[in-house]
């Protein structure tokens, strides 16, 4: 049908949409409303893992039970790293938003490597918890809220390393770049979500708040 038509063959008003974006970022996008919904979902998660526990540290009289509170260096060093890979997250964010391919992937492949690095020292971090996550109904806790966020960040990291190569090896449409700048949403996710489960693991057992 052309564009001069203006009603289809049942005598039903019709639009011509070929030339119309087939993608489109934000809430144009339906995995935009994806990762809010599943965003929701896992902070509600988290929310009750913090829940849970303040709850056991509040019908305990002494608390951590039965060790010293974790070491906070690699925690901390974990915080950094993911501080900083918010630049490169938005940059990442930006040149899809631009469509500019060169960009999204240099800037996609260092959203990586911060990914793999934290990774590297979470192993760290899980040893260095003082606690093992059956001794007590505190190490189960602290090793649940770790376990937690590792393993959103394990599936961030794959999801993020498929679509790196999938930039390099094609094909290239305009959804590709929706993907890119939606990672870069759910990366923001991960990050914030950190900031509080740090604050728990961290400092909750210091009482500094």
């Amino acid at each position: 049908m052309s564009s001069g038509d203006a009603s289809s063959r049942d005598g039903r008003d019709s639009v011509d949409v070929r030339d119309l974006p087939s993608f489109g970022f934000g809430h144009r996008s339906a995995m935009w409303w994806a990762t809010a919904g599943l965003m929701l979902i896992e902070g509600t998660v988290f929310a009750i893992a913090v829940a849970m526990y303040f709850y056991l540290r509040d019908i305990n009289a002494v608390w951590p039970l039965g060790a010293p509170p974790p070491e906070m260096r690699w925690g901390t060093a974990n915080l950094a790293i993911l501080l900083v890979s918010l630049v490169p997250n938005e940059l990442a964010k930006r040149a899809a938003q631009r469509l500019d391919l060169p960009r999204c992937r240099l800037w996609l492949t260092i959203c990586l490597a911060f990914s793999l690095a934290f990774l590297a020292v979470r192993g760290l971090e899980f040893a260095a918890l003082n606690v093992k996550w059956y001794a007590n109904a505190y190490g189960s806790i602290v090793w649940f809220l770790l376990g937690l966020h590792t393993t959103h960040l394990v599936t961030d990291t794959i999801d993020t390393a498929v679509l790196d190569v999938l930039l390099f090896t094609g094909p290239i449409e305009g959804r590709r770049f929706v993907d890119v700048s939606e990672n870069a949403v759910y990366w923001y996710f991960v990050v914030l979500s950190w900031i509080p489960i740090y604050a728990v693991v961290y400092l909750a057992p210091r009482a500094l708040f």
